[in-house]
């Protein structure tokens, strides 16, 4: 029988996520940009929440595609108020084009967001060797300092939680319990 983080339950969207996603180590900054935003987007709401309207954010926001976001109008967040696939909130909607744009600025500054990202981390997967659920953190030094970083350039929606759970799900931390057969796995990529 597989062992797996207890946090994923009997939900296949969450095991799959789980299984093939949550943790492994992401340099690909349109992805990165995607957990951002779907990060940003959970804040207040469950992560299976996000995880079943994930496509219709796909859709509704041009793949995550940033250099369009960046350009988006007024008239675009009316259209994106009204769309019921998603989550509906008008300051997320607007922090999303906020983000894109100030996630160019990084790209210019740094190359790519990736680049400037990971330096919170030492360009390293942080392995917490956590042992049970209860012994994971909501937030830590590095997401503290990303959060204060990435407000001070323009970002909304990133504060020190919101961070570390973004670092969670790109593999800047590998916070699988021991037991979990993704554990050894996210450390031998990283």
């Amino acid at each position: 029988m597989v062992k797996r983080c207890m946090w994923v339950g009997n939900d296949s969207q969450m095991r799959d996520y789980h299984d093939k996603e949550w943790g492994t180590p992401i340099h690909d900054d349109q992805l990165l940009f995607e957990f951002l935003i779907l990060e940003g987007a959970q804040a207040g709401l469950s992560w299976s929440t996000i995880l079943r309207k994930r496509e219709n954010f796909k859709n509704a926001f041009d793949n995550f595609d940033y250099n369009t976001i960046a350009r988006y109008s007024e008239e675009k967040v009316k259209e994106l108020m009204n769309n019921e696939g998603i989550i509906r909130n008008k300051l997320k909607i607007e922090a999303v084009i906020t983000n894109a744009r100030a996630f160019l600025e990084i790209r210019k500054d740094f190359g790519s967001f990736d680049k400037y990202i990971w330096k919170f981390v030492n360009y390293n997967t942080i392995d917490n060797k956590i042992r049970e659920l209860s012994e994971l953190p909501s937030k830590s030094d590095q997401s503290e300092q990303m959060s204060k970083d990435l407000k001070k350039r323009g970002f909304k929606f990133v504060g020190p939680t919101i961070c570390y759970a973004f670092m969670q799900a790109v593999g800047m931390v590998n916070d699988h319990i021991r037991e979990c057969f993704r554990y050894d796995e996210i450390n031998k990529i990283a």
